[in-house]
């Protein structure tokens, strides 16, 4: 059956809207009807400005310290915060997007980009970047990464704060252990999944993500295995690859054999709280949890390096997106809602958001800062992103319709091959034939 990726989109948004609405009505930058395409207005440059955090919870804590050094420096402005979870983020706006009651300003990261400005929600900042302070003090790759992923035009309508890595943390005292080998490779991840594993004693080799979230995951198994290194062939996919259906049917059938049950239906958070209480050997994540791991295990007990590489000795890795701040077109306060963006990205700012999340800072003053080479896995996953000893797929974040594929469409169906209810193959197949559909429309629309 042939699958309307629009109608399945549009469909997403609806179910959205009950559970929203008073969220979106209370919780607003502006008198709460504005919505995408409204133009908003430059505002005062004072007064209130409402910010939407893409990843509340996890980032809180820091984000309250960002904004009290704002409000310090700018005692004409006032921010509220607004934490949505980072699996509840791109329903809420749009829904906001389509009902009114959108934030003057929020978390814009790369996977979510292009939907927001599909529906003309987002307020283009070349100018605004080329006019202000932070002129040439960007990485100009996660500027270009924002531009690509914005739809096509290249258009700049996220100013990037950070750029993620996959990481594979595993705990050294186990391998130690048991005289494992660290995991540098996929053959020596498969032999320690299965030697760490003890499911009377409730020990396991690894942690597979089976709920929110679980889609980037399976895809770095894949493509690092196969060492597929171009997620396009022309204009299909090569999700389906023969070489990455093998991957993933090997990577899935570590489920409930040498990962806890339990996998089934864990997020991130919960994922890596799993991998904290300390029976578990390896778990896939990205930079961000490695202060978590810190705090629950100590330095000594665990590493966290970049992906294993493949039998070819190459690692391949899918890209992870690069996360950013937007101003909502419908803002009646613009300029504030800049300045904010302006000073969160600035030196001190950005190095201080990005010590404490672990990622690689978007400023390049701050990725001069000594924590870098401090947080081992940081400095790694930077190593490995400019040594040349990495190639990345890049995903399809510019297509308006891949949070839906890779969120909604497809995370049940990854759950079903995990419980041996659909093939690999199958799994595969269904997602790239809505890739190959979209890719079409996409191309239909920018020539």
């Amino acid at each position: 059956m042939k699958i309307s990726i629009r109608r399945s989109r549009r469909a997403a948004i609806a179910v959205a809207l009950g559970s929203v609405l008073a969220l979106t009505a209370t919780a607003c930058g502006d008198d709460g009807s504005g919505s995408g395409g409204d133009k908003g207005d430059a505002g005062s440059g004072k007064g209130k400005i409402v910010f939407w955090d893409n990843n509340g919870g996890v980032r809180t804590d820091i984000w309250k310290e960002v904004i009290a050094d704002f409000q310090k420096a700018n005692p004409d402005i006032k921010v509220e915060y607004v934490g949505i979870a980072s699996t509840e983020y791109q329903s809420k706006v749009d829904t906001a997007i389509q009902g009114g009651g959108l934030p003057d300003v929020g978390g814009v990261g790369a996977a979510m980009l292009a939907g927001f400005s599909a529906q003309n929600a987002l307020e283009p900042l070349d100018d605004r970047l080329a006019k202000s302070s932070l002129s040439g003090k960007l990485n100009e790759k996660m500027v270009d990464s924002l531009k690509a992923a914005g739809g096509g035009d290249g258009t700049l309508y996220s100013i990037p704060t950070s750029a993620n890595n996959g990481v594979l943390y595993y705990r050294t005292d186990l391998f130690k252990k048991a005289g494992l080998d660290e995991p540098t490779t996929w053959d020596k991840f498969y032999e320690a999944a299965g030697k760490l594993t003890d499911s009377k004693k409730n020990e396991f080799g690894y942690t597979i993500r089976g709920g929110a979230g679980s889609i980037a995951q399976a895809l770095d198994a894949a493509y690092g295995q196969s060492g597929i290194t171009s997620f396009w062939n022309g204009d299909k996919t090569t999700l389906n690859d023969p070489k990455n259906v093998a991957a993933l049917e090997k990577y899935a059938a570590l489920y409930k054999k040498d990962t806890p049950a339990a996998d089934l239906n864990n997020d991130f958070t919960k994922m890596v709280a799993q991998w904290d209480s300390g029976t578990i050997g390896m778990l896939n994540h990205n930079l961000g949890s490695y202060q978590d791991h810190l705090k629950a295990l100590g330095a000594g007990k665990f590493r966290g390096i970049p992906q294993p590489v493949g039998a070819g000795g190459k690692r391949v890795q899918v890209s992870n997106p690069v996360d950013g701040l937007g101003v909502f077109k419908s803002s009646k306060n613009k300029d504030a809602a800049w300045k904010f963006i302006e000073f969160a990205t600035s030196h001190a700012e950005n190095s201080k958001f990005n010590k404490s999340a672990g990622q690689v800072p978007s400023n390049n003053d701050a990725a001069k800062d000594a924590w870098i080479s401090e947080a081992e896995p940081t400095k790694l996953a930077a190593a490995a992103l400019t040594d040349g000893s990495t190639s990345i797929v890049q995903l399809p974040y510019y297509l308006p319709d891949w949070n839906t594929i890779s969120k909604a469409d497809n995370e049940p169906n990854f759950q079903k091959v995990l419980l041996g209810d659909m093939s690999a193959k199958d799994f595969l197949d269904t997602m790239a034939e809505q890739l190959n559909k979209a890719q079409a429309e996409w191309k239909e629309q920018n020539g």
